[in-house]
């Protein structure tokens, strides 16, 4: 109900008349200063960006490979950042408030870079012989688990003549800890088992990356980014078990992943005859080693069971494209652009088991090592013209080629030949409404994970791979109001609606399941990023900020015929906080509400469902001028947010007859953060 409240308060935002609250330069834009975000006390580009009344970044690593479909929509000087998980984000967090000269607010289809469309932000940045730095720490505590003390963020960036450089340190641990009771019965209600569970998982990230850049006189431009980091996580489940008339009994479920990745891209651009030609090249490659262990027994030595899974995964994704883009005439441009990539993913997996004490066996497992690649090309032209003074336009048309391959277990290879492309209209309707209407054919693209087969040894299941599964298509409509209001901030609201074809579901494997294609899906949403500033209420000081997303999916179940959602589909989710910024102080506070639900996960014989109730509360008080550093301190799950799942069984399918459920609500307590951040 809140999240619709949201949604539909935004929508009649916009009906409303109002004047932008940024500097105009022109109607075709806003234009932010750095003082427009002083109350904020921001130490870096990322927290200014992040306070764009009506704005919310979106990831430059989206799942998709190649940079044809990114969907990012933060660019730094005009040009995208030429990498994904270093990407716009992790950029602008490198970027010291010093550095800004100005954040312009446009449309993307006013830029000659395709894919781009609704609202974008532009980072200007000057600097020229300068180092500076920012830096970052925070202390986690929570219950069940030691503190966090290890994380925080480190950048340096400076510049001279014609070079500019920058470089982070990062460390982002994550913690997660739950405990309580797993209740199991059979398919009428009756109680077959309890589980006393204790749940953690400890994770750690840590990262370095940076950028070089180089933009001489001559009107050269180039670019070089790199990432390097480490990624481990471990954890563990400890269960007490108590079946009913049976004997008391432990079981111990224990993961692991230690993985490494690493990121290099680049871009070089320079005049060529009439127009620019860029060259962008991006290799990113990531090991991942899963290493998972089971054991389960009665405290009188029955039911001795234990099993080991162990999975090597190396992905790989190598891109090279080039763009040329001209201007024939004032408000006319076009680009030509072509890309080439190679992915690829390869596993060696190892599956044993043992019964009764004995020593571990092996146990086969299909399509578990294998090698899967992909060959992709695609070729598109995009043109966008100014047909009046307040209406552009932007098209894009073109072709994609992919070639699929995979050996080991299974040998198989596929070609795909596919339109893609768009058309997006953008109306300033006044110097404070913009409606912006897009058109678009996506070809997806498939999660090479799909290929193989895996195993949960801690609920006894897994899903078979599929060599056979095809990446879908898809129409895919959407209507953007990007609303200015004096005062009263800003509101942007999409509509869409997506038409599938080959859409990605659980479907029946032989006599198991796992990732197929079913004919086609539906699915309407709606999205939502507003601002509420509340001076004129008499809230000096006071805003409240808004980003939520609802769906609604529909497909055909492939194992029941019955129409329900995309297996797993996001339903909602949002993120509200109300913050003040006390006037004549350094004080600040606020509180955030977020929340979200998904829809089941179906496989052939059962379904289950993860979430969280109720929503996740969060109050913080900040200060944002002690001895020059900024400190803030927060108390999390303020509404006992629990952690909750529930999980059914089918005798066969899910056509036969319920024949066991479990189901938990586990507490993980309150978090407390304690933050320090500053600038040099």
């Amino acid at each position: 109900m809140l999240l619709k409240t949201l949604l539909l308060g935004s929508l009649a935002a916009i009906a409303l008349t109002g004047a932008a609250i940024a500097d105009d330069t022109s109607t075709d834009r806003s234009v932010y200063a750095a003082e427009d975000f002083a109350q904020y006390g921001p130490v870096n580009a990322l927290d200014m960006v992040r306070r764009i009344p009506g704005f919310a970044i979106q990831s430059d690593d989206s799942g998709n490979r190649g940079f044809g479909q990114a969907r990012g929509n933060v660019l730094i000087n005009g040009q995208r950042v030429s990498a994904k998980d270093n990407g716009a984000q992790t950029a602008l967090g490198r970027i010291a408030v010093a550095r800004v000269v100005r954040i312009e607010v446009l449309d993307g289809t006013q830029l000659d870079i395709p894919g781009l469309s609704g609202k974008v932000v532009n980072v200007i940045t000057d600097g020229e012989g300068t180092t500076d730095g920012t830096w970052r720490y925070k202390i986690r505590l929570r219950e069940n688990l030691p503190p966090s003390l290890n994380e925080g963020t480190l950048t340096l960036a400076g510049a001279k003549g014609a070079l500019s450089w920058s470089v982070e340190a990062d460390s982002a641990p994550q913690r997660a800890a739950d405990a309580g009771w797993r209740l199991i019965a059979d398919g009428q209600g009756a109680l077959l088992e309890q589980r006393e569970e204790d749940y953690t998982r400890v994770i750690d990230d840590i990262s370095l990356s940076g950028s070089l850049g180089w933009k001489p006189a001559s009107g050269v431009i180039a670019n070089l980014n790199g990432k390097i980091g480490v990624w481990e996580m471990d954890g563990k489940q400890i269960s007490k078990t108590y079946p009913l008339g049976g004997a008391e009994g432990r079981r111990l479920f224990r993961f692991a992943e230690d993985e490494w990745n690493a990121e290099l891209g680049g871009d070089y651009e320079f005049g060529a005859g009439p127009g620019r030609l860029k060259f962008i090249g991006l290799a990113r490659h990531e090991h991942s080693p899963f290493v998972d262990r089971f054991l389960m027994a009665g405290l009188d030595g029955s039911g001795q069971y234990a099993s080991n899974f162990e999975q090597t995964v190396d992905e790989g994704e190598y891109i090279l494209r080039s763009e040329y883009a001209l201007q024939t005439g004032q408000g006319r441009d076009w680009q030509i652009s072509a890309e080439g990539a190679f992915n690829f993913l390869e596993a060696e997996t190892g599956l044993e088991e043992a019964n009764g004490g004995g020593p571990l066996v092996p146990v086969p497992l299909d399509l578990a090592n294998t090698r899967v690649e992909e060959r992709r090309g695609e070729v598109i032209l995009t043109h966008g013209r100014t047909l009046t003074p307040k209406l552009s336009l932007q098209i894009s048309g073109g072709m994609e080629y992919s070639e699929l391959t995979q050996s080991g277990d299974a040998e198989n290879a596929r070609e795909f030949t596919r339109p893609k492309g768009f058309g997006s209209l953008s109306w300033q309707q006044s110097d404070t409404l913009k409606l912006v209407g897009k058109v678009e054919r996506r070809v997806g693209q498939l999660d090479f994970y799909d290929f193989i087969s895996s195993v949960n040894l801690d609920l006894g299941n897994g899903q078979s791979g599929n060599a056979e599964i095809v990446p879908n298509q898809s129409w895919r409509y959407s209507l953007e109001a990007q609303k200015d209001f004096k005062g009263w901030g800003a509101s942007t609201v999409r509509l869409i609606y997506v038409d599938l074809e080959d859409v990605v579901d659980q479907v029946p494997i032989g006599e198991g399941a796992g990732p197929g294609n079913i004919a086609s899906a539906t699915a309407y949403a709606v999205e939502t990023e507003s601002t509420l500033k509340l001076a004129k209420l008499g809230f000096t000081g006071a805003e409240i900020t808004a980003k939520g997303r609802y769906y609604d999916t529909e497909a055909d179940d492939p194992v029941t015929g019955i129409r329900r959602s995309i297996n797993g589909h996001l339903i909602y989710d949002y993120n509200i906080e109300l913050r003040q910024d006390v006037p004549s102080t350094n004080i600040a506070w606020g509180v955030i509400l977020e929340g979200f639900k998904q829809e089941p996960y179906y496989q052939l014989s059962e379904a289950e469902l993860s979430g969280n109730e109720p929503a996740f509360l969060m109050a913080y008080l900040e200060h944002k001028d002690i001895a020059g550093m900024t400190g803030t301190i927060a108390i999390g799950n303020l509404t006992n947010q629990k952690d909750t799942y529930w999980r059914r069984i089918y005798d066969g399918d899910r056509n036969g007859p319920l024949t066991r459920t479990e189901e938990y609500s586990r507490s993980f307590g309150g978090i407390v953060t304690v933050e320090l951040k500053g600038k040099f």
